[in-house]
């Protein structure tokens, strides 16, 4: 429990956990019993298929009221149209190479939007129906959600709040997520998002297959980066009530509805290693150089999401938090790129080291495939004259970049966004030539 959170968790990354709001809730030495305390009903949650390796094997037992089948059936939900695709292709997206920024997202304050509703996809590859690929969303919400749950079917959902804390009521048991901290609820687990700051915006980051993972340390050794036992999974709360819900699913990248009469927070207990997940940014160990050059900027990766090719990840979630910078005779913010992953970057709070003043907090950026990147001209002129003294660098800032393996197509929203910054290839148009072949 921390400071303004009332939760209680468990602690630990990829742990077996057991978790009980009765005591006794937990059958012993099975799963299944024929009658389940408390008349309970027992329902497994497959994350992997059945006969996937017992170390990636991932499954939960819950002991719940209702069994999760008792709704009535799904019909195409807000057939207006929605904000989200599940499918990149020439119908619903376009490619461009460009450098893309976003000034901060628009939060539609004069509306009551929830997260669901208020969810927009920036862009993706590949598709839903297929297992393969990914999308980048932001959420950009004003009034919690009402006797509603949203379950996502075709992935799983890292979420990263910028504005106002997420209170997310799950079949697990809540979790207060704030801005600097993250999210991630897994496929086909339902939950609730509550405002307890009012209006709230975000991004999220979605992967079509597989799961999110610590990334391996090799000669790093055991400790640092991302530490297991600074992740934090809920802990029962059910709740029994005969309250009309709407279940909101996503499935290929479409929105259904399904009505009940329960909560589908009714889970008394459960048990396993597929469950919804928080952590705390501040509790990153960063790793840097401490002698000369830069240490590449997968050193600061938080999780993973392996593909089929080793070291090349479907997504790689990335932050730059405050660290000491003391590099000697080195160009000391992030090196000019170009990179054989897609990188898009969003911004928590305060300002990013590589360019100050035009990426903001609640902002984007897009740096597609083999796209030219890196500091802007302000900061290669300070970078190139300046004392290289021991220093920080990053305080009071947060910035995080989604990299894939995926070359990003984007919606028609993300193209034609007011909040686009057209200017932003100016950025660089200012870099000096300093070359004097005659001076070494």
């Amino acid at each position: 429990m921390s400071g303004g959170d009332k939760y209680v968790y468990q602690s630990g990354f990829g742990n077996h956990f057991a978790s009980e709001a009765l005591p006794g809730a937990l059958p012993v030495g099975q799963n299944s019993p024929q009658v389940c305390p408390y008349g309970l009903y027992a329902e497994q949650l497959s994350g992997t298929a059945f006969t996937v390796a017992r170390h990636a094997n991932q499954r939960t037992w819950f002991y719940r009221i209702h069994p999760s089948v008792v709704h009535r059936p799904f019909a195409p939900y807000n057939q207006d149209g929605h904000g989200i695709i599940g499918t990149f292709d020439a119908r619903t997206t376009e490619p461009t190479p460009t450098q893309i920024r976003w000034l901060p997202f628009a939060i539609p304050e004069d509306q009551q939007v929830d997260f669901v509703d208020g969810l927009r996809t920036i862009g993706g590859a590949g598709d839903t129906a297929l297992k393969n690929g990914l999308a980048v969303h932001i959420y950009a919400a004003t009034t919690s959600m009402n006797q509603r749950a949203f379950s996502n079917s075709d992935g799983d959902l890292l979420i990263v709040p910028q504005q106002g804390r997420l209170d997310i009521t799950t079949e697990f048991g809540p979790l207060m997520v704030a801005p600097n901290e993250i999210a991630v609820v897994q496929r086909g687990i339902r939950f609730s998002v509550a405002l307890p700051d009012g209006p709230s915006r975000g991004y999220v980051l979605e992967v079509f297959d597989g799961h999110f993972e610590l990334p391996d340390l090799g000669p790093i050794g055991a400790n640092g980066l991302a530490n297991p036992r600074d992740f934090q999974t809920p802990t029962a709360k059910y709740e029994h009530t005969n309250d009309k819900w709407s279940i909101i699913n996503k499935y290929q990248g479409e929105l259904f509805i399904a009505i009940q009469e329960h909560s589908p927070y009714d889970v008394v207990a459960w048990h396993g290693n597929y469950a919804p997940y928080k952590y705390d940014l501040a509790n990153f160990v960063v790793v840097n150089s401490v002698s000369f050059d830069h240490i590449d900027p997968s050193i600061f990766t938080v999780l993973t999401c392996k593909s089929a090719h080793p070291g090349t990840a479907v997504a790689d979630f990335v932050i730059f938090p405050p660290r000491f910078e003391v590099q000697q005779h080195t160009f000391r913010p992030p090196y000019f790129h170009r990179n054989c992953m897609s990188e898009f970057m969003g911004l928590i709070r305060g300002e990013y080291e590589a360019k100050k003043g035009g990426f903001l907090p609640g902002g984007a950026s897009l740096h597609s495939m083999m796209t030219p990147h890196g500091p802007d001209a302000h900061t290669v002129e300070h970078a190139t004259t300046r004392d290289l003294m021991p220093g920080r660098v990053a305080d009071n800032t947060q910035s995080f970049m989604f990299e894939s393996m995926f070359q990003l197509r984007l919606t028609k929203w993300a193209t034609d966004n007011k909040q686009r910054d057209h200017d932003y290839f100016k950025a660089w148009q200012s870099i000096p030539i300093t070359f004097n072949p005659s001076q070494r």
